[in-house]
C-alpha cells in the first residue's frame, strides 16, 4: 500500500492541478465559443480518439504485465523484444487508424455533427493519431520501470501549455477586439489541444526511449522478435485488453457521439460541462490504477491472499472518502456555481451532474476490479459482464434518449456503471476468497 500511495502521489498532485486548469479551461472555452461549439469540439476530439482506441491493443497494459517480470528476472533480451514488438504493433495500428479517420470524417461531420462543412476540422484534429504513434508502449515502459514522476510532470506541463494557448486566444478575441478571428475560433481551440498533446506525446516517447536505452542498452532494438517467449499468450492478452477497450469505447466513451447523433451539439455541451466536474473524481483516482494494478499483480502472483484483500480494502476506503468529498461538494454547490462560473444557459448541466456522480462514484470506489480480474487470469469475465450490460444500455439509449433527452442518457450511463462494476467486483472478491480457502486447506 505504501508503494501504491508513493507512486500514485506523483500523478495525484499533477492531476489535481491539471483538473483545476481543465475546469478553468472549460469556462474560458464556453465563454469564447459558446455551448454548441463546445459540443462540436467535444465530438471532434471524441471521434478521433475513439477511432484510435478502437484499433488499439492497449499496449501499455501488455508492457506493464510482461516487462516488469522480465526485468526482475534479468531477461533483458526478452524485455527488449517485448518493447520492440509492442512499438511496431502500435505504429501499424496507429497508421491504420489514420486511414480510417480520413474515410469516416465526412460521414461524422454529416451524421454526428450535423454540419458537413466541419469535415476539415475532423481531418485537422486527426493529426493527433500520427502524434500518438507509440503512446501506449511508451506509457507502459515508464509505468513498468516506476517512472510515475515523469508521467506526472508531463501531464502538468501539457495542462499548463494548453490552458495558456487558449487563454491567449481568449484575450486576443475578447480584449484586443480581434473580431476577424471569429470564424477560426473552433479550429484555434483544436490547435491548442493538438499542441498540448503533441508536447506530451513527443516528450513521453523521448523519456521512454531514454529509459529503455538505460535499462536494456542502446542496441535493444536490434534484438530479434523470435526470442520473445509466450507469443500466443501475449497476443491473447493483447486481444483481451483490446476487446475490453472496445467495449468501454462503445458503451461508455462514445456517449458524446451518441448525443450528437440523436440530439444536438448543445446537449453534448451540457454533458461536457457535467463530465468536466465529475472528472475531478476520475482525475484524482486514475493515478491509483496503474500502481494498484502493479501491487495486485505482485500479491496475486505470490498467492498472498490476505495481503491482496487488505490492499483492496484500503484502496476502497481511500477512494470512497475522496468520492464522498468531491461528490458532496458538487451536489451542494453545483446549482448556483455552474451558471455563475460558466453562463446562466449552463444550468441544465446540474441535474445531469448529480446523475453522473452516482455512476462514476460507484465506478471510482471499485476502480480496482478489472486490475484484480486481470491478475487472477480472469480477463474474460469483465468483458462478458460489460457486453451483457452494455447491450442493454445501447438498447435503452436508442429507445429512450431521442424522446427523453440528455438526462435519460445520464441515467442509463450511470446504471451501466453501477451494474457492471458491481458484478465484476463481487466476482473478483469471491475468487480471491475461494483461492484463500483452497490455500488454507
Amino acid at each position: 500500500m505504501r508503494r501504491v500511495v508513493r507512486n500514485s502521489s506523483y500523478l495525484f498532485g499533477s492531476n489535481v492541478f491539471s483538473s483545476g486548469l481543465s475546469f478553468l479551461q472549460g469556462v474560458v472555452i464556453i465563454r469564447l465559443i459558446g455551448v454548441a461549439n463546445l459540443g462540436m469540439v467535444v465530438i471532434i476530439q471524441t471521434f478521433a480518439s475513439n477511432i484510435n482506441r478502437l484499433l488499439s491493443f492497449r499496449m501499455s497494459e501488455v508492457v506493464v504485465k510482461h516487462l516488469g517480470p522480465a526485468l526482475a528476472d534479468d531477461k533483458k533480451p526478452e524485455a527488449a523484444a517485448l518493447v520492440k514488438a509492442a512499438g511496431l504493433t502500435e505504429v501499424t495500428v496507429s497508421l491504420l487508424a489514420c486511414i480510417v479517420l480520413v474515410f469516416l470524417s465526412p460521414w461524422a461531420a454529416r451524421v454526428i455533427a450535423h454540419d458537413p462543412t466541419t469535415t476539415p476540422w475532423f481531418l485537422f484534429y486527426g493529426l493527433i493519431l500520427l502524434i500518438n504513434l507509440v503512446y501506449e508502449t511508451s506509457t507502459g515502459v515508464l509505468q513498468a520501470t516506476h517512472r510515475f514522476n515523469h508521467l506526472a510532470r508531463l501531464t502538468l506541463i501539457q495542462a499548463i501549455l494548453t490552458f495558456s494557448i487558449i487563454g491567449v486566444i481568449y484575450i486576443l478575441y475578447r480584449w484586443v477586439a480581434m473580431q476577424f478571428l471569429a470564424p477560426f475560433l473552433v479550429p484555434a481551440v483544436l490547435l491548442a489541444y493538438l499542441i498540448g498533446k503533441g508536447y506530451y506525446n513527443v516528450s513521453l516517447v523521448t523519456l521512454a526511449l531514454r529509459e529503455v536505452n538505460t535499462v536494456l542498452g542502446k542496441d535493444w532494438w536490434r534484438v530479434s522478435l523470435n526470442i520473445l517467449p509466450g507469443k500466443r499468450a501475449m497476443a491473447l492478452f493483447a486481444l483481451n485488453t483490446n476487446l475490453n477497450g472496445t467495449i468501454n469505447l462503445i458503451f461508455r466513451d462514445n456517449i458524446p457521439l451518441y448525443l450528437g447523433a440523436l440530439l444536438s451539439t448543445i446537449q453534448v455541451g451540457y454533458f461536457s460541462v457535467a463530465f468536466t466536474l465529475v472528472s475531478t473524481i476520475t482525475l484524482i483516482l486514475d493515478p491509483f490504477i496503474a500502481p494498484t494494478y502493479s501491487e495486485i499483480s505482485r500479491t496475486v502472483a505470490k498467492q498472498q491472499w490476505d495481503t491482496t484483500l487488505r490492499l483492496l480494502r484500503r484502496v476502497t476506503v481511500l477512494s470512497g472518502g475522496i468520492i464522498l468529498a468531491i461528490g458532496g461538494f458538487w451536489a451542494l454547490t453545483g446549482w448556483w456555481l455552474i451558471p455563475f462560473i460558466y453562463k446562466p444557459q449552463m444550468r441544465p448541466a446540474y441535474p445531469l451532474l448529480l446523475i453522473l456522480l452516482l455512476g462514476y462514484g460507484v465506478a471510482g470506489v471499485f476502480q480496482w476490479n478489472r486490475s484484480l480480474m486481470l491478475s487472477l487470469g480472469k480477463a474474460g469475465y469483465p468483458v462478458l459482464v460489460m457486453i451483457l450490460t452494455g447491450v442493454i444500455e445501447l438498447a435503452l439509449i436508442l429507445a429512450l434518449v431521442p424522446r427523453y433527452g440528455y438526462l435519460m442518457m445520464g441515467a442509463i450511463l450511470s446504471g451501466y456503471f453501477i451494474l457492471s462494476n458491481g458484478f465484476i467486483s463481487l466476482r473478483g472478491l469471491l475468487e480471491v476468497r475461494r483461492r484463500q480457502m483452497a490455500g488454507a486447506g
